[in-house]
This record gives C-alpha cells, sequence and structure tokens, in this order.
C-alpha cells in the first residue's frame, strides 16, 4: 500500500473515531435519562426481552440485552480484529522498531492498573474485576485527543490509534482466557474444524468474503456454545480474511470499510444505550470507595498514564523505540491520561467479571466516573502543556533576536 493510501485510510479510521465518540457521548447521556425517568422500568423490560428460536437440537434464544452484548460486539470484535491484523501487516505494528513503543505502552497500561486494582480488592468478591482498569475506550480517547487539533503533534494520534489497538489485543486475550466459563468440549472442536476451514481458504487464494462471512456466522454459534465468549469469534474470523501489502485493495480493506461506519455509528451506540442505563441512587457515590470502586478509579486515572509513561520510557531507554517526532515525556504521560477513559470496553469485561448487577451496575458508574475524569484531566493538561511548549518558544526566538542584535 502507498503512502498516500495508509495516510487516508488512517485520516478515515480516525475521523470516524472522533465523530464515533460524540456520538456515544450523546448515546450515554439518553442512555443515563432514560433510566433515571419513568421510562426506566420499561427500557429495562425491552433489554430483557427474549428474542430468536430454540429446539433440543438448535438453541439460539436471548434476551434483546444477550443479543447486542454477545452478537453485536461479535462484529465490533470483527472490526478490532481486523485493524489489529492490517497493522502488524502493514501499519503502525509492522515492524519491531515500529511496534515496540505501543506495545510496551499498552502493557504497562494494562499490568499497572490490573495490579492497582487487585491491591485494593485482594481476598474480596469483587477480585475478579481486575480486568475492569485494563482496557482504553479508543473512540472516546481519540475523541478528546481530537478537540485538541493542531495544539498537539500528529504523531500522538497515530501513537494513540496504535496504543489503543494493542490494548484491545490485550483485552481480546484476557476474555479468552481469563473470563471464560466451563469449556464445552464438542462445540470447541467444530469451532476449530470451521477455523481449520477458512484458513485453508486463506491458503487457497479465495479472495470473495462471502465465503468467509457465511462460515463465520456459523463460526460464532460455536464459539458461544462451547463456552468461550462469543465475542471472540470475530477475531478469529478477521484473522483468516486475506490482505496484502500492495496498492490493490485487499479483502481485509474492504470488509474494514465495509463495517467502521456500521460500527462506530450504530452498534457501539447500541452498546452505550443497553449498558449506560445506570439508575442513580443516593450510596453510589459512596460505592466509590468501595475496594471495587476504588479500584477501579485508581487503576484508570492514577496507574494507567504511569503504567504507559513508564513503560515508553523503558522501551526508549533500552533502545527498542524512540519518541514520536516533536512530542516529549510529558506529551506521552498526557496521553497516558486519556487512555484512561475505559469506557466500553471496561463496562464489556464489568458484565463479564459479575454476576451480581449491584457489582455490574456499581462498576459500571467507577467506570463512568473514571472515563470523565481521565477525558477532562487529559484534555487540559495537554492543552496547558503546549501554551507552555509556545510560550518557551516564544521567548527562545526573543532571545536569540536580542543576541543577533543588542540594541533593540
Amino acid at each position: 500500500m502507498s503512502k498516500g493510501i495508509k495516510l487516508k485510510t488512517f485520516r478515515n479510521f480516525f475521523r470516524s473515531k472522533q465523530i464515533g465518540g460524540i456520538i456515544l457521548l450523546l448515546c450515554v447521556v439518553i442512555s443515563l435519562s432514560v433510566a433515571n425517568s419513568t421510562l426506566g422500568k420499561k427500557f429495562e423490560d425491552l433489554l430483557s426481552l427474549v428474542i430468536g428460536y430454540s429446539s433440543e437440537t438448535f438453541s439460539i434464544e436471548y434476551s434483546l440485552a444477550a443479543w447486542i452484548n454477545d452478537g453485536l460486539m461479535a462484529v465490533f470484535f470483527l472490526l478490532v480484529g481486523l485493524e489489529i491484523k492490517r497493522e502488524i501487516i502493514e501499519g503502525e505494528l509492522s515492524s519491531p522498531r515500529k511496534a515496540a513503543m505501543p506495545i510496551f505502552a499498552a502493557l504497562g497500561g494494562m499490568v499497572l492498573p490490573a495490579l492497582a486494582y487487585s491491591l485494593f480488592n485482594s481476598n474480596t468478591a469483587t477480585s475478579s474485576g481486575w480486568g475492569i482498569p485494563m482496557a482504553t475506550d479508543i473512540a472516546f480517547a481519540l475523541g478528546v485527543l481530537s478537540l485538541l487539533g493542531k495544539r498537539v503533534p500528529p504523531s500522538l494520534k497515530i501513537f494513540l490509534a496504535a496504543l489503543a489497538i494493542v490494548d484491545d489485543l490485550g483485552a481480546i486475550l484476557v476474555i479468552a482466557f481469563f473470563y471464560t466459563d466451563e469449556l464445552h468440549l464438542a462445540q470447541l472442536l467444530y469451532a476449530a474444524g470451521i477455523m481449520a476451514f477458512l484458513v485453508l481458504l486463506n491458503r487457497l487464494g479465495v479472495k470473495k468474503l462471502f465465503f468467509y462471512i457465511i462460515p463465520g456466522i456459523f463460526l460464532w454459534y460455536f464459539v458461544h456454545h462451547s463456552g468461550i465468549h462469543a465475542t471472540i469469534a470475530g477475531v478469529l474470523l478477521a484473522m483468516t480474511i486475506p490482505t496484502n501489502k500492495g496498492r490493490n485493495t485487499s479483502p481485509l480493506e474492504k470488509l474494514e470499510h465495509m463495517l467502521v461506519r456500521p460500527v462506530n455509528f450504530l452498534i457501539m451506540p447500541i452498546f452505550a444505550l443497553a449498558n449506560t442505563n445506570i439508575k442513580f441512587e443516593s450510596n453510589m457515590v459512596d460505592g466509590l470507595l468501595s475496594p471495587m470502586g476504588l479500584g477501579i478509579l485508581g487503576g484508570l486515572i492514577i496507574a494507567k498514564p504511569i503504567g504507559i509513561t513508564l513503560f515508553s520510557w523503558l522501551s526508549v531507554r533500552l533502545g527498542f523505540s524512540a519518541l514520536p517526532s516533536q512530542s516529549t515525556w510529558k506529551h506521552i504521560f498526557g496521553l497516558g491520561m486519556l487512555a484512561g477513559i475505559g469506557f466500553t470496553m471496561s463496562i464489556f469485561i464489568a458484565l463479564l467479571s459479575f454476576r451480581s448487577m449491584e457489582y455490574q451496575l456499581g462498576a459500571k458508574f467507577s467506570v463512568l466516573v473514571a472515563s470523565v475524569i481521565a477525558g477532562i484531566s487529559g484534555y487540559f493538561f495537554l492543552s496547558r502543556l503546549n501554551k507552555n511548549i509556545l510560550l518557551n518558544r516564544k521567548k527562545l526566538l526573543r532571545r536569540r533576536k536580542l543576541s543577533v542584535n543588542p540594541r533593540t
């Protein structure tokens, strides 16, 4: 793929994430408003509505909420998988030096928040939620960064996108290995057989997306019934979609282009509507000071920027990478603050972490508060940082002028 096409692809990707973040925010406001109005109970009943078909040999009957979280979110994960594969093949993760810093940064942004949560929740009923503060919401984070416009180096936007994509991969692995209940071997074998068939299609050079999507639907069904979370099927399918490094548009790029807008403008807003319907109660603020609340707040607001900055520094110190162009370590720390916007993936992991509705609501509220704090503080930190840099540049220019012409 040529440099011009790469830049165009990234601009489209960034623009869709930016606008998608604004729509997400509106849906959060709508969902919270509905939940705290007279329509709240009716909305809950709608989400509990069972849709589908079930028989002795075939069952595909779930609540509307389950269809959103297991079905629509599988399409979201399919897009995430496509983005990850594209970045590995031809993007910001395509070479060890390019990939080193985003990978290190993402690891720091996952490990330290998980440790911070575990520190507060060790040997408690909420200890299973350690994966909640590990995630970064790429749509919201890029959306906030976009508000800064030219006040931040363009390289930071690319770095944040790459970091968030690696972070998504980490979240996928965490869900697959740590948030899976009992496994059903027969269903798992059927899923493995379909996956082998998809890989064979790729090896044989089959380019038509139809031949991947249809088996992909069956892959989702068997993965769902195997005990592994159904969304993993989206990622597995993405890994089999053919791509290339040439100028010609690959099947992967076609599918990614087809999914970007439906995911950002439809699927994610529906997820936000369905999963941020939090009814505010007086004891919710007290819940922020519970071990779970402190673990989520501390993980996303404090441990996230520290982990990202520390591990980024290590990658540079060890000679694996270099700072993004025109950026400083303060920029990286500010970016780490924005990465504390967990939202979508954090709420998704919260739903997998707890069976108790009380814990789920408490975790959602904590994620919401932490994400708002992270977004606002990150925005103002980077905005203020830019002002200081501009002032220092002006002072330096004045000194140079005075040294050249002392009389002035």
